[in-house]
């Protein structure tokens, strides 16, 4: 450890490694402070304080009246336009798989009509999916996209992997308008995401947009808190 450092960084920083070399795996428990602080030679608030920068970031978690875990590894997103949700999960070594809940064409409502600026009398394509990353459920989302799109690609390419299907048609993504909120999950969403009623969720709404400006894709995401979250760079 290295000595410039304040004393519970210097713990953070050992446990954060013991942690990445397998002394304690994912779901299992650390021993007590009183024990940890016993190990490093400090006081149980100086290692109290390493403790809670673990928890705040997301690699331990505390479960009241049972002790302190190893937290499960967040999926993470980053925040910069309109990357897939396959290519995501590839990219952090999960297998993403996607579950199809609802599937049809549909009158547009007042929203979707404004975010794919539809022009009266078009309909829409509604899809629900639950989006899994290694057989776990990340997210429930439901995707609006126009019908002359509906006409370009048939069900599979627009269920499986929608974003590879539009470049293989030469429609070039452009950006997405994204906006996050948090909410509590509903009994239906917490049934798909098996977890708990009134967990703690991320709603992601966007609007995808190609190349040339058009909308294409007016998305309503929730995923699971427990197991996502979103990251900014700068």
């Amino acid at each position: 450890m290295l000595e410039n450092l304040p004393i519970y960084v210097q713990i953070h920083n050992q446990i954060k490694q013991d942690i990445s070399q397998g002394r304690w795996k994912v779901g299992q428990r650390i021993p007590p402070e009183r024990v940890l602080a016993q190990d490093f030679h400090v006081s149980r608030m100086t290692l109290r304080q390493a403790i809670q920068t673990l928890v705040d970031e997301g690699i331990l978690q505390r479960k009241v009246g049972s002790g302190t875990y190893v937290a499960s590894q967040k999926v993470q997103e980053k925040m910069s336009g309109t990357t897939s949700f396959t290519d995501i999960m590839l990219a952090q070594g999960k297998e993403p798989t996607s579950r199809v809940v609802s599937y049809r064409w549909s009158e547009p409502t007042l929203s979707e009509q404004e975010h794919l600026q539809l022009d009266k009398g078009k309909r829409i394509i509604r899809m629900e999916r639950i989006r899994l990353a290694d057989q776990v459920p990340i997210c429930f989302e439901i995707t609006s996209i126009p019908d002359w799109l509906g006409q370009c690609l048939n069900r599979q390419e627009i269920t499986q992997s929608f974003y590879h299907a539009l470049e293989e048609k030469n429609l070039k993504l452009g950006h997405a308008q994204q906006t996050v909120s948090s909410m509590l999950a509903s009994e239906k969403v917490a049934e798909l995401l098996a977890v708990k009623r009134g967990s703690s969720i991320l709603r992601l709404r966007q609007i995808t947009l190609l190349a040339d400006g058009q909308p294409f894709e007016y998305v309503r995401t929730q995923y699971a808190g427990e197991r996502f979250e979103f990251y900014l760079e700068r």
